[in-house]
């Protein structure tokens, strides 16, 4: 049941969107309403959070049993004693589901109000509790302990401080304040309202490094690691034997990711701050002691989680990018995707991975991959949980089986309760989670033969 807005685009970017889901070959296939139909559906599920948080445990540090069990504890603990199932994936291991309730349509609004920014507003939605940075208004009135409604300003139109706000805005829920408005606006570190509870990644995220398949004692390159799961959960499936090199261009985002290596207990990463498209040493002279650039066919395994728009990430009800924007990571992701390919010893696996939903950014990258690179092969995934590729890239209905586009559009819109839980079979359950996730799209390529073996 749709409770939100679907998301607001730019016409511009909309329209672009629309054109690359109703390309000829979608509309050859399914006809033009349902294509239409299909493209309107998606926009409404953007606007909404996934069904299902998705908890992947660290296996090196504890057994997923045991962390199902703390889960399952704290859960019941801040639910008062409700039983929320706590499932384990059954074709990811290390992946525990746990049933989002709600949305709930019967709150009622309150009216101490406060306003948080878009950004805020969808990591609400996701179960996160609201701090003073994402505060963006908050009524005259409120005092600690209030029950306040939270609204989220999905245009940024609110001006920082305001006591009231009449523009646009979509009701989140209610919590309770643990500051007055003076406390907030006067300097205060933080203020968390109890919205949900629980946080954990999305399940195609951890579909990824399963799909990478990476063995103990192999050499991996994570090409653009942050913020670093898939780094960690990378060198958990290795069994922290091996090497895994992870590479980011921002300096805090680099800290953040030794810090949860170290945190986790995985000696196996060595995180470096380096560009990745300057990431292979092009004067083939010497090693340089194991620090990028590296010298070409380096590496066993190569995961390139691309920079891309993310377009597929959820809830999200407004998105102010304009179509250069959306349209500049095109060129990105292919310099990423050469030097991937030259860094890749023959025989090796590399595995391609977004967060968007558009064609130009997945199966388009696809197609062109396989043209400039005739020494690569398009191979079946394991696990194979997302759809098929979508057609448009002049790609063969075999190679569309190969790749995996989870779109969340595939399910409709419903509320999660505690009774239907109750009902349901844990097969119908974990179908849901594995469709009603986030727009996410992975491939993966070996590589034949050496690049030298195809020159002239």
């Amino acid at each position: 049941m749709s409770i939100f807005p679907r998301i607001s685009l730019r016409l511009e970017v909309e329209n672009y969107l629309k054109e690359s889901f109703m390309n000829k070959e979608v509309v050859s296939a399914f006809g033009k309403q349902e294509a239409e139909r299909k493209f309107e559906t998606l926009l409404n599920h953007l606007s909404h959070p996934p069904s299902f948080t998705t908890v992947r445990v660290n296996t090196h540090l504890a057994s997923v049993q045991h962390v199902r069990n703390l889960l399952f504890d704290e859960l019941q603990k801040q639910l008062n004693g409700l039983s929320v199932p706590v499932l384990q994936h059954p074709d990811l291991q290390d992946v525990l589901l746990i049933p989002v309730i709600g949305p709930r349509k019967n709150i009622k609004q309150q009216q101490c109000e406060a306003i948080v920014g878009a950004h805020c507003g969808n990591a609400v939605l996701r179960g996160a509790h609201v701090y003073v940075p994402g505060i963006v208004s908050a009524s005259k009135f409120m005092k600690a302990g209030d029950v306040v409604s939270v609204y989220s300003d999905i245009k940024g139109k609110c001006k920082k401080g305001a006591k009231e706000f009449d523009g646009t805005k979509v009701f989140l829920g209610n919590g309770i304040s643990e500051l007055s408005r003076k406390e907030i606006f006067g300097g205060a570190p933080a203020l968390k309202y109890v919205l949900k509870c629980c946080l954990g990644e999305n399940l195609p995220s951890a579909v990824v490094a399963h799909v990478l398949d990476p063995q103990p004692g192999e050499k991996i390159l994570d090409l653009c690691a942050a913020p670093g799961g898939k780094t960690t959960h990378i060198a958990a499936l290795m069994r922290d034997k091996g090497e895994v090199i992870a590479l980011d261009k921002i300096s805090n985002k680099v800290k953040k990711i030794k810090q949860n290596a170290l945190l986790l207990g995985l000696n196996s990463i060595r995180a470096f701050c380096f560009d990745g498209t300057k990431a292979l040493k092009l004067d083939v002279v010497e090693d340089t002691k194991g620090e990028p650039p590296f010298l070409p066919e380096s590496f066993d395994r190569i995961l390139l989680d691309a920079p891309c728009s993310g377009m597929g990430q959820r809830p999200n009800m407004a998105c102010s990018w304009t179509l250069k924007e959306v349209t500049s990571y095109q060129p990105l992701q292919r310099k990423l995707f050469t030097v991937a390919v030259q860094l890749l010893k023959p025989g090796g696996v590399l595995v391609y991975s977004t967060c968007t939903v558009t064609l130009a950014e997945n199966e388009e990258q696809v197609a062109w991959a396989l043209t400039a690179f005739p020494f690569l092969q398009l191979q079946p995934q394991e696990p194979q949980i997302g759809g098929e590729g979508m057609m448009g890239a002049g790609l063969s209905c075999e190679q569309l089986k190969r790749l995996q586009r989870f779109d969340p559009s595939v399910v409709p819109l419903q509320d999660m309760n505690i009774d239907s839980l109750r009902e349901a079979r844990v097969e119908d359950i974990v179908w849901m989670a594995n469709k009603d996730c986030i727009g996410f799209f992975i491939a993966k390529f070996v590589k034949c033969k050496s690049i030298e073996e195809n020159d002239p």
